[in-house]
């Protein structure tokens, strides 16, 4: 079969679309035949060899949707034909890969594999940002970075969904209309980490309830002056590294700030498939929509790559094997 696998860390020269060895369902496995997988700003930290965590893969991609070819010894839940997606089973930038069964949700006939392909990570994530780590309450004003990519325009419509007010900041006038039509009410644009004063005049010098910011070191501090009095800091996105140390008693306003990870959402089999089961009856009730904002050959996850790192796509990334 045929991946994108890693010839050591760097720039878009260290993957290559290659012949790897098929594999081979083992106990407690299934061996999917990949439909689309996922691209997300992780990989390209793996890339890079930015992750850390011991995360060091030969074969890119995390997530993505397909069918089981295969069952392995001792799997019940699964049979030959049916329709699965996964979130965080390693090596899937891949015509087929191997995945333990805990891993995996199954489809139903009305999400079809793009969408939940373009799901899984994401959704999942907004999810927990709005109704975990910060449950958004009717009335509560959100800051969210990076509103028009793939997961700024989910959270954004979880927020809504729940009662909230958003004021998305995005990097060029280009991503404004996709932002608002996600929901936000407000869009910042910015590429400076001057956003602070105007999400202040917006919420009439009170500041925000909550922020939720990926967008690494440049931000942190617009987002700790964006914050009303113990307004709560969601900081999320290892790739783009973190603040820095800081001394808790300069934290201003009494706010609270967390790093927020989504397998804290999903650390059994069982709440997996609930959280993600509630992202598609949202999809079906047409309370979310996802965004695709592009999709590529397996064989050009090079140009997926550049074209995530320049900044200038909106919604999610999808590679086709």
């Amino acid at each position: 079969m045929k991946a994108v696998k890693l010839n050591g860390f760097g720039g878009v020269e260290v993957l290559e679309y290659a012949e790897t060895q098929d594999p081979v369902a083992g106990s407690g496995q299934v061996v999917v035949e990949v439909t689309a997988a996922g691209v997300n700003f992780m990989d390209i930290g793996a890339r890079q060899g930015t992750m850390g965590g011991g995360y060091k893969p030969t074969i890119l991609g995390v997530e993505g949707a397909g069918r089981v070819i295969e069952v392995g010894p001792d799997v019940t839940e699964f049979r030959e034909g049916d329709r699965v997606a996964w979130v965080f089973n390693l090596s899937s930038y891949a015509e087929r890969i191997v995945a333990p069964v805990d891993s995996l949700v199954k489809l139903p006939d009305d999400i079809d594999d793009q969408t939940a392909a373009a799901i899984m990570m994401q959704g999942l994530t907004a999810s927990h940002f709005a109704t975990d780590f910060y449950p958004v309450q009717n009335g509560d004003v959100a800051l969210v970075h990076a509103g028009a990519g793939g997961l700024g325009l989910l959270l954004t419509q979880i927020i809504k969904l729940r009662g909230g007010r958003v004021i998305s900041r995005v990097s060029n006038e280009s991503k404004v209309a996709i932002a608002k039509a996600a929901g936000a009410s407000d869009v910042i644009v910015d590429t400076e980490g001057k956003f602070a004063e105007e999400a202040l005049r917006l919420t009439g010098g009170e500041g925000v309830d909550v922020v939720y910011d990926g967008s690494g070191p440049s931000t942190f501090q617009g987002s700790l002056d964006s914050l009303r009095r113990s307004g709560t800091f969601c900081w999320y996105g290892p790739v783009l590294g973190g603040p820095g140390p800081f001394d808790i008693m300069s934290l201003p306003k009494s706010i609270k700030i967390g790093y927020a990870v989504f397998l804290n959402l999903i650390p059994t089999p069982e709440l997996l498939r609930q959280h993600t089961n509630q992202l598609f009856d949202w999809i079906r009730s047409g309370n979310i929509k996802v965004n695709i904002g592009g999709t590529y050959p397996l064989a050009d996850a090079v140009l997926a790559h550049e074209a995530m790192q320049s900044r200038a796509t909106t919604g999610k990334l999808l590679l086709i094997p």
